[in-house]
């Protein structure tokens, strides 16, 4: 029961762990790529690894075994470890993630990039 549990643990946070990465080196490539300017920081990146690694691990390290995993057959000694729906799972939630942190950053980038009315600035 305790080995299905590890293994279905794992499973989770790798999942959890290459959205998140997938996510976070396609937003600063990207970024840089198309803005000049990376959009997070070599700093700012290795605080998000910080943060996601360690509540990730927590929550699945807690997670009990329950009695329906003695139900299931065991997994096969070559079964590779990303799945085909894992990878789906991981492709659709980076998609998923990506379009909205892009929508976000380039209406930042058009808002700034607007041309100013000069009246503005002359009442500041």
């Amino acid at each position: 029961m305790w080995g299905r549990n590890v293994y279905d643990s794992i499973s989770k946070f790798l999942q959890f762990q290459l959205t998140v990465n997938v996510v976070a080196v396609i937003v600063a490539f990207t970024g840089a790529c198309i803005t000049q300017d990376s959009p997070l920081k070599a700093v700012q990146m290795l605080w998000v690894n910080l943060i996601m690694d360690t509540f990730a691990s927590l929550a699945l390290a807690t997670e009990p075994p329950s009695e329906s995993l003695l139900l299931r057959k065991p997994y096969g000694r070559n079964k590779p470890l990303i799945s085909r729906t894992m990878m789906k799972n991981i492709l659709g939630h980076a998609v998923y993630q990506l379009t909205i942190i892009f929508t976000l950053l380039f209406a930042v980038v058009q808002r700034d990039q607007r041309p100013q009315d000069p009246r503005r600035e002359e009442r500041l």
